[in-house]
């Protein structure tokens, strides 16, 4: 019989997933395991597979369509087999098929607008659902097809939102205590209850559309630039403010504002760990390379175990010491920046961290990283010294409770044993924590820890 190809849930509080391509057409062969569609997860980017071998048939959505999880994308067909009756229902709209849209009553019903405007089936039943004109929205979809995403986008930002003869925004309660929980204005919120009242679920799609802004296909994108011809005000360039960034701005903001940032700096010698990484190259394995950020990732998992107050999150009115030392170490990119984790860092020895270190980076530059390989970190780690940077300060991010900044490395001229000069490579770590959870003392003896170990590498490694 027929085997049902659904929407996999690739993370636990994923609800929905964009499709993003078919990767193989309507009637073509597949085998089990081969990818067959990309989608875009809250997060990331992630491929669909075939659970099954056969001919791949039925395929009910497409691109720019979101998707609930578990529903039915498509079906594997065998010889001779024939697609399920449900399967030629009308709610179904099969890829690459031009008939399937003109079978659609949602696209019969407004003809003029689907022959001017290309539109996926379900974001126009979406835009005159908000009363919204397609003429009106600009699609991002492939030749300019108008997706779900951009429908919610410009309703978000057009649509009046509806106030209540008190001043208030209509929502119910449960939506008012999950938009504060979620950190969510009501303002920017659309409502579908009666009278335009704002639901729970209205505040989860909300969230989920900015975070399918923030993060699209694991990398950040970055706001197009407005270029002034003759400006009259002196301004060369307009960059609207995105949503996406005035997220990135609110997130960064509430740390600062609810997490109490105190900073410790110190400076360390590398001379012990240059002379690590060179002696680890000459005998790594093929294909691996050992860097200082492997250094610091093994010696910052060895201080965080000897001081697990660190390796934690708060949680409401509860600190949560993490069992696992999961290091997040962030990744420059040219769209933006991404935080890859190595898990389990604390029992990884120095060659295993630079191969995870290698292909999450080569990963992260394909937008290929998974839900996995960033979620999860208790602790962060963020290197600007490649960019000449000397040493700055770093953001928690919550419920994390700590960053570590780790700037260029200089040379200078410090006194030995003797009070001699001689000269050594010093680079400055600054410490960010969270001072809710960590007292001055706490950082300091993790950082003296950090430096020891930094060192005399011997102990972190044996």
């Amino acid at each position: 019989m027929p085997k049902e190809v659904i929407m996999p849930k690739f993370g636990f509080t994923q609800e929905t997933a964009e499709v993003l391509q078919w990767l193989v057409n309507e009637g073509d062969q597949v085998d089990a395991g081969d990818p067959i569609m990309e989608v875009s997860t809250d997060k990331v980017s992630m491929e669909v597979e075939a659970p099954t071998s056969g001919i791949l048939a039925g395929c009910r959505y497409k691109v720019g369509d979101v998707v609930p999880v578990t529903e039915i994308i498509a079906y594997i067909l065998q010889p001779g087999e024939s697609l399920p009756p449900e399967a030629l229902a009308p709610a179904a709209t099969v890829a690459a098929t031009p008939a399937a849209e003109a079978a659609s009553p949602a696209l019969a019903a407004q003809p003029s607008e689907a022959d001017d405007v290309k539109v996926s089936p379900i974001a126009l039943r979406m835009a005159q659902e908000a009363g919204v004109e397609l003429a009106q929205i600009s699609g991002s979809g492939p030749r300019g097809k108008v997706t779900v995403r951009d429908v919610e986008a410009y309703v978000q930002q057009h649509q009046q939102r509806p106030v209540r003869h008190d001043g208030k925004i209509n929502a119910v309660p449960a939506a008012r205590r999950l938009a504060a929980e979620m950190d969510v204005d009501l303002a920017e919120v659309g409502g579908t209850g009666p009278d335009g009242r704002i639901q729970s679920d209205d505040v989860r799609a909300f969230v989920q559309q900015l975070k399918r802004e923030i993060v699209a296909g694991g990398t950040l994108a970055q706001p197009a630039v407005a270029s002034v011809a003759a400006p009259a005000d002196g301004v060369a360039q307009r960059i609207p403010f995105s949503r996406m960034r005035r997220i990135i701005a609110h997130n960064l903001q509430k740390s600062m504002q609810d997490a109490p940032h105190i900073y410790f700096q110190r400076e360390v010698d590398l001379t012990a760990a240059n002379a690590l990484v060179a002696y680890a190259n000459q005998h790594a394995p093929d294909g691996v390379k050992v860097t200082l950020t492997a250094v610091f990732v093994r010696a910052v998992a060895w201080a965080l175990r000897r001081h697990p107050l660190l390796n934690s999150y708060l949680s409401g009115e509860e600190v949560l010491v993490m069992s696992a030392v999961n290091v997040g170490v962030a990744v420059a990119l040219d769209e933006g920046l991404i935080v890859p984790v190595v898990k389990n860092a604390d029992h990884k020895g120095l060659y295993e961290i630079a191969a995870d270190l290698t292909s999450l980076g080569v990963a992260a530059k394909a937008n290929k990283l998974s839900l996995e390989e960033i979620e999860g970190a208790t602790f962060t780690v963020s290197n600007l010294g490649m960019f000449g940077v000397d040493r700055f300060t770093a953001i928690i991010n919550p419920p994390q409770v700590g960053i570590l900044a780790i700037g260029r490395a200089r040379k200078q001229f410090v006194p030995d044993e003797n009070d001699q000069p001689v000269l050594r490579p010093l680079l400055t770590l600054t410490l960010s924590v969270d001072h809710r959870v960590i007292d001055g003392a706490v950082a300091a003896r993790f950082l003296a820890d950090l430096a020891e170990a930094l060192a005399h590498l011997e102990r972190v490694i044996l």
